[in-house]
């Protein structure tokens, strides 16, 4: 009889790989399904009948639901799989006896792993190198074997569905060598074993040998590529050399390894991806994505409307019982002597007997016990109806026995649990309203108890009464006492807990006629007879081991040897034993008890199963059950076992036993084998597999539907309607044995527990309720039922459904010996960007090299892309006996999921593959060329506002001493001087607070008088020439500044080395008095000395200095006369400062636009000589120097000056000054925010006491050339509202390169607005303004008022048109204080000119403007200016150098890195960067170094899920490696250049794919 899973054994190899390529080109997108169909029948022409023969029997499946034999003689025709099916023929004995020794587990099948192999195979050609993720070796030290792993005696493993790999070993191994993919593998590892010796240096910025970069691109594989790569064309791969920009050190070419893998990447995603789901355009309005219409391809059901299956009807029995404890009670009385139950020590031995009499006494007894002794006559604590919990362990049935029957008696409710102080179990007891617990006197020893000895409280679980039920606590009843026994009716007998796919515990309320009937139903199905031997290996507190081993074992007063978990741990095969020595009729095991008698049997020759007729599979609807039970009766058919004794069920929490296999007559032909299509199935479609057997699925019947049973099979989702015959879907039932409601859960009941199926027009098919059971399968010919999977192990991916079974046994016939620890493998979905991603969790074998696992990893991907057509998101590994377990050990999979979502997985190894999963993102952005002509008209069209604002007028001076005195800064401190000579207009504090310095008006004016004439005496210098001042933050800084005007000199303020850090920061200070052609320097001694000492010589030149004069001791001498500009269009000083990007850029600054300035500061903050300041700022550039050098000679007003350093001495020393001076304005930086923020946070009520009072600040400037940070902002002025701090004083103001001032919040204005708005529309360079809380909203903070004689308009940097005020668009400002220009080392100004003499290129063309480099907005607010008129408000968003520019949208690096900072609880800070369209995101780890890993997959997510980005690369480094620069900003270039150039030392580089 033909094999249909072997479909093309007729035809010859060369033909069966024209067709391998011809598939693979087809889902590669290399040719048209049409093509694909033609070039498919020419191969196949000549081998036609063969095929069609196989074909046709696929109505075998669909139709003959209706038209197969009777259901005890299934048709012979429906069994494709016949090698699978037992028999003696001498072909498929040869095929069991080399499977025998080698299962897995559950899920291990032959078949299967030879699929999985030959779909490797196909990938051999196009291996390509996936880049390896990079980790520092100290960071993921692995705990050693013996903590956490059991000795290997224990021979068994502790999963349900797994297994030791040592027994696996040999025959995967066998597999492995006869595919030619083993080799080339093992060729690859022989070569790459340098490389994890060398992916641990690779951090430390060390050269690579080539041996070792090629061990690293060959150590994995590639993803179906279509093209091959030699090894040599990659060790001589150039990466583009990225040049870094104005940095301190020497440019060098980027050719590292980090560029290098970086590349392998970008190969990997160069790819053709499977066709892509169709494409949608949206615009801004509509939702992100839609659900992608369906292909036209898809396989639709065909077949007719499924008709209700019935199972036999409950048979009529004379002396049946009316409720299980009347039954009970018989037995009790007349077969006292006969034995209930049998327990086992851990050996495996007898332990001791229950015998009929006693269960019924000792249950007797607890009822009385229950009922009168545990309260007062009139106070009972327990009324019947109660909830009791039963709290046992496995190893002790007989006390679950009496407890559960003792409760039945005083009918109060028992509700079996498991895992005592779980949370989800305290959810479970809440909504049940138990207040109770049984259990024993062991028991109760081992609970955690409070100090005064009482039981602790556990966390989620209501309160609990615990009374011991132990034989010598109970009381004998009272003569006079005899317990009721009702016939059985609707009450609830007991409640069964189960778990749903999120890991909620809900209990299942079984009635007590639904008790009784299922019992008769069981005893009808399973023929069971009065005094049978019955062995159960399941736990007796639930599911098939409470039903057969408890209930109806006691109904049938039958023998029960209970063999608990403990035990088979110990001996795998003392069940095997039982049945053995007892004669046993019927055992109750899972697939897992199968597979580990099979390894063990070797040791026992003796077994005989002779007796068995019947051996219940109770996870048979396991579509990976058939292998185990076939494997299992290979081994023991030779010891009596019959092949028509085993039979495997279907059962669910809700509707109890679903579907039975009874067994079969000797000698009857078993039952049909469907081998089905995966593809199929994942439509939901049944289809048997004829072409690609790789990815077939073979699976048993569970038998027929149970007795008195009504059974259907609706859609799983939506309303309940019914299939068609060839479909998936949920199997429903109607029963009087099933459970009733979810107890207290009335909502969660209804679509449980009273579902009416519909047909096709919606109508319903009746009004009988049927409950929902979680299975899904479909029915095939002679009424079998078949079970393909189960609601709680779907994945629905892209529309398609996946078992998450059928990858945990892909997975597993990936060679796993080497890695995978136990077979222990976790396989969930999590939603990420509207759809659901598979993660796939192993554990890893403490043993396992990196090379190995990151090699199964990637085969893994490759053999679940081939068979499932499916892409992984995520794939990792964590050490062993790290995942959280259920009490059977298997894997808590909601646990698992809620770990990897909270990121507390602490996974070894991780592989993203977004690139090729993620397949429902936005088409990229086509930007259309439009005219700024028609922006214009479209925007008059529109009625838009053109996107422009002006500050107030400045006015004319008129006064002709005043135009003298505000001309020119030099002249305004000589006329202070003469004028008001002891006015103080600086004073500077240390640390503690005290003035350790001050300058009066006239002492300012000596002191740069004493500076001129020590310039014009040693310098040698001419007028004009640039001098670099380099001083602390200080009033000498001040000094030296006016002793340069007056000499007729050009100052540069430049920032100090650090003493502690001359490598990073000289090189800083030589290359801007390089770039400013400085002939001088004026410093101090200390700094004199640092200049010239040996550890300045190791940075930079130390004999090439300009002329170094140190200021600290001058002698008293005026210079002969004051330099006069002739014109204030002079020079007054050079700005130079470092911008976020890296470019060093130094600034011209007229005289007059330092008076303007000054003059328009003076008027926006109405600063006067009375009035009192506070700085806290660096003084190097920007409005920083404006405000701590010019703006007090400007205006007249006392400074009081906080070198911010000093802040870090003594944080609370800004904010007690403010209260001390009683200080109206201050001005700060974000870094002296933050630092208050962090470190005085919690400490407000300290600093109340110590008198610490801000209610005297009127406003508290930020001076930054930044977005205003929002949250900062706002968490400062919550922290401190304790403190008096009014939550409308704190603002920022904006300044740029061009224009050092732009926006101040002055006194005058409104205070600054806050808009929301939307973060789609924004990426298209649009502004569309939403409610607070609305999801992708953005809040923006105004970025101050706009300063006097300041306009703004709002610019399209491309097309250089102005904008409507709904756009982004570039800053452009025009006012008399801009900057005059750069002044570059090249004085290659022509590079940046039109930065500031630049026209619109429409509109208005003559008004000269200067280009900003920011993008912002412009909003008319609701509110009045000082003028009347609403005021017009100007938002910052970011700088246009930047924004990353990805699928042809405008993104904003803050945004990115405030989701990232968000994605989880230890990253203390990231910064995003983009290198060749790649998003690479460096995040900076606060915690252990063993939630580095944690951090991939939650970044991936978070911006995926805000940003609809996927993430190129993950870096996680260790706290303060992201550059920042002294006024907070981060230096992303700096950043990006130290990773290309491997300088950052990761402790782990992710590489998603």
């Amino acid at each position: 009889m033909a094999d249909r899973s072997v479909d093309f054994s007729g035809i010859p190899k060369e033909v069966r790989d024209h067709l391998a390529e011809l598939e693979l080109e087809l889902s590669e997108g290399d040719i048209t399904q049409k093509g694909y169909e033609k070039k498919r029948a020419k191969l196949l022409g000549p081998f036609l009948p063969q095929i069609t023969s196989v074909v046709l029997a696929l109505p075998d499946i669909q139709q003959q639901a209706s038209s197969g034999p009777s259901s005890g003689e299934p048709s012979r025709d429906c069994s494709p799989a016949s090698p699978e099916a037992p028999g003696p023929s001498s072909s498929s004995g040869g095929r069991r006896n080399r499977s025998g020794g080698t299962r897995d587990d559950r899920y291990r099948s032959d078949i299967h792993t030879e699929a999985v192999q030959a779909a490797l195979a196909k990938h051999k050609e196009e291996k390509m190198a996936l880049p390896m993720p990079t980790k520092r070796r100290s960071a993921f030290v692995q705990s050693p074997a013996e903590d956490c792993t059991p000795p290997d005696t224990s021979s068994a493993s502790e999963d349900e569905g797994s297994l030791r790999r040592q027994a696996a070993l040999s025959a995967v191994l066998a597999q492995s060598l006869q595919s030619p993919d083993y080799w080339i593998n093992r060729s690859v590892q022989s070569s790459s074993s340098t490389s994890s010796s060398t992916s641990s240096t690779l951090s430390h910025g060390e050269n690579k040998t080539p041996t070792s970069a090629l061990a690293d691109i060959l150590a994995s594989t590639r993803i179906g590529a279509t093209h091959t790569h030699s090894a040599n064309t990659h060790t001589h791969t150039q990466p583009a050399r990225a040049w870094v920009r104005h940095t301190p050190y020497k440019r060098v070419p980027v050719n590292s390894r980090v560029s290098t893998k970086i590349q392998q990447l970008l190969n990997t995603l160069k790819r053709p991806k499977r066709p892509p789901l169709s494409d949608f355009f949206l615009d801004d309005s509509e939702e992100i994505v839609e659900v992608p219409q369906p292909d036209p391809n898809t396989p639709r059901p065909e077949g007719r409307q499924i008709i209700p299956v019935k199972g036999e009807p409950l048979g009529v029995v004379s002396n049946w019982p009316p409720a299980l404890q009347a039954a009970l009670a018989r037995w009790g009385a007349s077969q006292a002597k006969s034995p209930a139950l049998t327990t086992l020590d851990v050996t495996g031995k007898p332990l001791y007997t229950l015998t009929y009499g006693k269960l019924w006494s000792r249950s007797l007894k607890l009822a009385y016990t229950l009922l009168n002794k545990l309260g007062t006559k009139n106070e009972p604590v327990l009324r019947p109806g109660d909830r009791v919990a039963l709290v046992y362990p496995n190893t002790d049935p007989a006390m679950f026995w009496v407890a559960f029957y003792g409760c039945l008696l005083a009918e109060v409710i028992p509700v079996p649990i498991e895992d005592a102080g779980s949370l989800q179990i305290g959810f479970l007891l809440g909504s049940c309203g138990v207040g109770l617990a049984l259990t024993s006197e062991i028991c109760l020893k081992g609970l955690p108890k409070t100090p005064q000895g009482e039981i602790m409280q556990f966390k989620g679980w209501p309160r609990m009464k615990w009374v011991v039920t132990d034989t010598k606590y109970l009381t004998k009843p009272s003569k006079d006492w005899q317990p009721h026994i009702p016939t059985a009716n609707t009450d609830t007998a007991y409640i069964e807990y189960k778990a749903s796919k999120e890991g909620t515990v809900m209990g299942v309320a079984v009635s007590k006629i639904a008790l009784l009937t299922h019992c008769q139903a069981l005893t009808q199905a399973c023929n069971y007879c009065e005094g049978e031997t019955l062995v159960n290996v399941l736990d007796c507190k639930k599911d098939m081991g409470l039903w057969h081993g408890v209930l109806t074992s006691v109904m049938n007063r039958i023998h029960t040897i209970t063999v608990p978990y403990a035990v088979m741990k110990a001996c795998p095969m003392s069940w095997v034993q039982r049945v053995h020595i007892h004669k046993a009729r019927v055992a109750v095991v899972k697939c897992r008890d199968l597979h580990w008698a099979m390894m063990a049997h070797r040791d026992q020759r003796d077994t005989n199963l002779s007796s068995i007729r019947m051996l219940i599979v109770a996870d048979g609807a396991n579509p990976w059950s058939v292998s185990s039970c076939d494997a299992f009766l290979n081994v023991f058919q030779s010891h009596g076992l019959k092949p028509e004794v085993i039979c495997p069920c279907a059962s669910s929490p809700e509707a109890l036993t679903v579907a039975i296999r009874r067994p079969g007559a000797r000698g009857t032909a078993l039952p049909a084998r469907a081998i089905l299509s995966m593809g199929g199935l994942s439509h939901g479609v049944i289809r048997v597999n004829t072409e690609d057997k790789n990815s077939a699925l073979t699976v048993q019947d569970v038998g027929h539907v149970m007795p008195g049973a009504l059974m259907c099979i609706v859609k799983p989702d939506g309303p309940p309607q019914l299939c068609k015959t060839d479909e998936i879907g949920e199997i429903v039932l109607n029963s009087r044995a099933g459970g009733t409601l979810y107890y207290g859960l009335p909502g969660v009941t209804k679509n449980t527990f009273e579902v009416i199926p519909v047909n096709q027009t919606g109508a319903p098919i009746g009004d009988i309720p049927f409950t929902r059971t979680g299975l899904l399968g479909f029915v095939g010919p002679g009424s079998l039922v078949f079970v393909v999977g189960k609601n709680e192990g779907l994945l629905t991916v892209s529309g398609r459904r996946h078992n998450a079974d059928d990858l945990v046994a892909t997975a597993l016939a990936v060679e796993p010996v080497k890695t995978v620890y136990r077979g222990r493998i976790a396989v969930f979905s999590v939603t990420v960007f509207y759809d659901e991603r598979i993660v796939i969790v192993a554990e890893q074998r403490p043993d396992a090299s990196e090379e190995d696992s990151f090699q199964w990893m990637s085969r893994v991907l490759q053999a679940i892309d081939s068979i499932h057509q499916v892409g992984l998101y995520c794939l990792a590994l964590v050490p062993a006996n790290t995942l959280p377990k259920t009490p059977l050990g298997g894997i808590h999979i909601s646990e698992t999921k809620q770990n990897f979502l909270e990121g507390n997985l602490h996974p070894c190894n991780i592989l993203l593959c977004p690139h090729t999963c993620v397949t429902n993102l936005p088409k990229p952005r086509q930007k259309q060329p439009v005219g700024p002509a028609s922006i214009m008209v479209g925007n008059l069209v529109a009625g838009n506002r053109m996107s422009q604002a002006a500050g107030r007028e400045l006015g004319v001076v008129e006064e002709e001493g005043l135009v003298r005195k505000h001309q020119f800064l030099s002249e305004a401190l000589q006329w202070r001087a003469q004028s008001d000579p002891d006015h103080v207009l600086y004073v500077l504090l240390n640390a503690k607070g005290a003035a350790v310095c001050t300058a009066t008006c006239v002492q300012l004016h000596k002191r740069a008088e004493k500076i001129t004439s020590a310039l014009m005496e040693r310098g040698g210098l001419n007028t004009g020439d640039n001098v670099v001042l380099l001083y602390p933050p200080g009033i000498d800084l001040i000094a030296a500044f006016y002793g340069c005007l007056y000499a007729g000199l050009i100052p540069v303020t430049v920032r100090p080395p650090h003493p502690q850090n001359l490598a990073a920061t000289l090189p800083t200070v030589r290359m801007i008095i390089d770039v400013s052609k400085a002939a001088c320097i004026l410093t101090t001694q200390p700094l004199m000395r640092i200049l010239r000492s040996r550890e300045a010589a190791a940075s930079v030149n130390v004999k090439t200095w300009p002329t170094i004069i140190d200021t600290d001791d001058l002698p008293r001498r005026r210079p002969p006369q004051l330099y006069k500009p002739p014109t204030a269009e002079m020079l007054a000083y050079l700005d130079f400062s470092v911008s976020t990007t890296g470019m060093l850029t130094g600034v011209k600054m007229s005289h007059s636009a330092v008076s303007t300035l000054c003059r328009s500061i003076k008027l926006q903050c109405e600063l006067y000589s009375s009035r009192q300041i506070a700085i806290c700022l660096d003084p190097y550039c920007g409005l920083g120097f404006v405000q701590w050098c010019l703006s007090s000679v400007y205006s007249g007003h006392q400074s009081i000056l906080i070198p911010p350093m000093e802040l870090e001495l003594s944080l609370p020393l800004w904010l007690s000054t403010l209260s001390q001076y009683k200080i109206r304005d201050t001005f700060c930086s974000y870094s002296v925010m933050e630092l208050c923020t962090k470190g005085l946070g919690t400490q407000t009520d300290s600093l109340k006491a110590r008198g610490v009072n801000l209610s005297c600040v009127r406003s508290c400037v930020v001076i930054a050339e930044e977005r205003p940070r929002l949250a900062l902002t706002q968490s400062f002025s919550k922290l401190f509202k304790d403190l008096g701090l009014s939550p409308r004083a704190v603002s920022t103001a904006f300044g740029s390169r061009v224009n050092l001032a732009i926006c101040l919040q002055g006194t005058a204005g409104p205070d600054p607005s806050t808009v929301y708005v939307d973060m789609k529309s924004l990426r298209h360079d649009r502004v569309r303004l939403v409610e607070r809380g609305a999801p992708q909203s953005l809040p923006l903070m105004e970025s101050g008022t706009i300063l006097p004689g300041v306009k703004v308009i709002i610019v399209n940097p491309e097309t250089r048109g102005p904008l409507g005020d709904s756009h982004l668009g570039e800053i452009w400002v025009q006012s008399p204080h801009s900057s005059s220009g750069y002044y570059t080392i090249y004085g290659e100004e022509s590079l940046q000119a039109d930065h500031f003499n630049t026209r619109l290129s429409f509109g208005e063309p003559h008004t000269l403007w200067a280009r900003t480099g920011y993008l912002g907005f412009v909003k008319r607010t609701e509110l009045l200016g000082s003028t009347g008129d609403r005021h017009d408000a100007l938002f910052v968003v970011g700088q246009l150098d930047e924004t990353l520019e990805l699928r042809g949208l405008r993104y904003h690096p803050i945004d990115i890195e405030t989701s990232v900072s968000r994605a989880h609880r230890s990253i203390a800070e990231s910064a995003v960067f983009t290198w060749t369209n790649l998003l690479v995101v460096v995040a900076e780890l606060a915690g252990s170094e063993q939630e580095a890993l944690d951090l991939v997959p939650l970044v991936t997510n978070v911006v995926l899920e805000e940003h609809h980005l996927i993430v190129g690369v993950v870096v996680v480094v260790d706290p303060g490696v992201i550059p920042i620069n002294s006024r907070g900003e981060k230096q992303r270039m700096h950043l990006r250049d130290s990773f290309l150039a491997d300088q950052l030392d990761p402790i782990y580089v992710a590489y998603n794919m």
